[in-house]
């Protein structure tokens, strides 16, 4: 009787199992003859219990929306137990054959059954071949068979194994496909505007957040004397926030209507973190513009130096495909749903829209709305208190809009770094801008070209398998630290990096700057989520975007554009030329606390 040792590793208990069992046989068994194949209704429940769950019923254990996530199996697969034993009197030549016979006669088997297995389900999912040799009919030949000699025992074992390593090469993963399209949406305006409140209240109405939780808030709210401000508490979950009454970092959320899954970034509106509202502009794909009718606060945000001005052109800049202005605080005591005012909010913003590159009636939309009772955001307020505004609410217009088009699933992986943190591991987030990511991925993070592997994937905190262009994702890296990374960074495919630029050629519009830009000029540069500070090197020429025409001059003034050169004045950063790669090809320059000039990437020089 041989001694029964504990396998050296977990894959292989099923191997070292089938050893200690070679030396119980009964040498006075009669002899196996292979060819029928019995299976007994006990038989069957228990291989039926060896073969891992589908990935539909891996799904129905959890309880997870289909709609919303995809499910990973284990990341080992369960191992499948085999059994093999050979007569002392056949050769060495028949006990292989005899294994070999059963091996496929249960692999035949078990094509079968899997095949079957997809019919039901109704899956398109690869299929995954499967060895599973049934344990019962494994105890029969051990019965039958007694090994020989030390060292056939030892060949079986070694070509069993490598059996089992190369079938565990063709294992995928499976994944139910998301049928929710996901958008990003940005609330941007001026301060006090009502963004954070309306954003809390499109939570509450979509039941992400209970009635007993809203309670909670505005009890606390009452506590310190902010009783009106308890709904925009459900996103300004920072104490800093909630004293101040005031966004400092862009809050995040999300809700589903009936065929989108919508991201809320909730940006600041105070002028000191318009630096925050472009990190999250560049991962929008709609601007929701909030316009307080309240009388004397629209005027504040709209005149030069307010953010509704600034905030349109950053967004436009970022690349936001569609904006619906809200017009908030209409139940206000000084509005009182009036029309006239509705209108001359609407009729002022409009050319500047137009200015910024917004189409009104096209990609422009405007609204009424209060966000405090919630009125036209999910359901119209009835014809007593609104009678003129016949249009759809706000949840319906954007539940209605065209999907956005989004680079191919099959482009190289980019996702810029937006914020980097430790919990059990290194978690980088950021919207992935182009391709797909799955578990196990190999990735450069440029610019410093690190490698690293993708060992989780959490989308809206829900660990997935895959996650996709447009989706706002957490992964956490195998093979770096926290400290190495910075915003700014980007995880790139390895076999198709972002370029890396110090010196570079752009095209800049100047918006607004009072005094000349000549060569030598320096100000902070906005380029998806990096910021850094850039040098005016060269004026290559102006450009007359009425005329057509391009001019030597040796400055640039407001609301002229022009060929440039830049050079950055640190290390080097992650970009690309806009006609290649519209994301990371759009900037920002600002000075003193203005936008100065909007640009994009031409040529990368070094």
């Amino acid at each position: 009787m041989s001694k029964q040792e504990p396998p050296s590793s977990w894959e292989d208990a099923d191997i070292d199992n089938s050893f200690s069992k070679f030396a119980k046989l009964n040498v006075n068994a009669a002899v196996f003859v292979p060819g029928g194949h019995f299976q007994s209704s006990a038989q069957h429940q228990q291989q039926s219990s060896l073969f891992p769950p589908t990935s539909v019923q891996s799904h129905q254990q959890q309880q997870m929306p289909a709609s919303s996530v995809r499910i990973r199996p284990p990341t080992t697969p369960p191992s499948t137990p085999v059994s093999s034993r050979h007569h002392a009197e056949n050769s060495k030549q028949q006990t292989i054959a005899v294994e070999n016979n059963l091996i496929e006669n249960d692999r035949h088997k078990i094509d079968t059954d899997s095949k079957q297995s997809l019919t039901t389900t109704q899956q398109n999912e690869q299929d995954i071949e499967k060895i599973v040799i049934d344990e019962e009919e494994g105890a029969k030949m051990e019965d039958d068979i007694e090994m020989s000699t030390n060292e056939e025992t030892k060949d079986i074992g070694e070509r069993l194994k490598m059996t089992k390593q190369s079938k565990e090469k063709n294992i995928v993963k499976h994944d139910i496909i998301r049928k929710k399209d996901p958008v990003n949406i940005i609330f941007c305006g001026h301060v006090d505007a009502g963004k954070s409140t309306i954003g809390g209240q499109l939570m509450f109405l979509m039941g992400r957040v209970d009635k007993r939780t809203l309670e909670k808030y505005q009890t606390e709210a009452q506590e310190k004397n902010r009783e009106s401000w308890y709904m925009a508490w459900i996103l300004d979950t920072n104490e800093e926030e909630r004293d101040k009454g005031k966004t400092v970092e862009v809050g995040r959320a999300w809700f589903e209507t009936n065929k989108k899954h919508f991201i809320i970034l909730d940006a600041p509106g105070h002028r000191c973190f318009v630096p925050n509202m472009i990190s999250g502009a560049s991962q929008a794909d709609i601007a929701i513009l909030v316009i307080s009718a309240r009388k004397g606060e629209f005027e504040t945000g709209f005149e030069r130096g307010g953010q509704t001005r600034e905030h349109a052109m950053l967004v436009k800049t970022a690349g936001v495909r569609y904006m619906i202005v809200l017009i908030n605080k209409m139940d206000d005591p000084t509005v009182n749903w009036d029309k006239a005012r509705y209108e001359e909010i609407k009729e002022k913003l409009t050319p500047y829209l137009k200015k910024c590159g917004f189409k009104p009636g096209e990609d422009t939309v405007f609204m009424p709305c209060s966000g405090l009772s919630g009125a036209v955001l999910k359901e119209h307020p009835g014809e007593k208190i609104l009678p003129w505004y016949r249009g759809p609410t706000f949840i319906d217009y954007l539940d209605g809009l065209p999907s956005i088009d989004r680079p191919s699933i099959n482009g190289p992986f980019r996702m810029p770094i937006v914020e980097r943190y430790k919990d059990m591991g290194t978690i980088v987030m950021g919207k992935i801008e182009s391709g797909c990511v799955r578990v196990g991925d190999k990735c450069f993070l440029m610019p410093n070209r690190r490698k690293v592997e993708i060992t989780n994937i959490y989308y809206e905190d829900i660990d997935t398998d895959v996650s996709f262009c447009g989706e706002n994702v957490k992964l956490k890296l195998k093979n770096i630290e926290e400290e190495e990374i910075s915003q700014g960074f980007v995880l790139c495919d390895v076999n198709d990096v972002c370029q890396v630029g110090k010196v570079f050629e752009a095209q800049i519009a100047v918006r607004e700057h009072a005094s000349l830009i000549t060569a030598g000029y320096s100000a902070v540069l906005h380029i998806h989520s990096a910021v850094c500070e850039v040098q005016l090197k060269e004026i290559i020429e102006l450009i007359d975007r009425k005329k057509g025409e391009h001019t030597q001059q040796r400055f640039i003034t407001q609301d002229q554009s022009a060929k440039v050169r830049f050079e950055i004045n640190q290390n080097s950063v992650c970009m690309e030329p806009f006609e290649k790669f519209p994301q990371l090809g759009r900037f920002i320059l600002r000075d003193e606390g203005k936008t100065v000039a909007v640009g994009k990437v031409l040529k990368i020089i070094e």
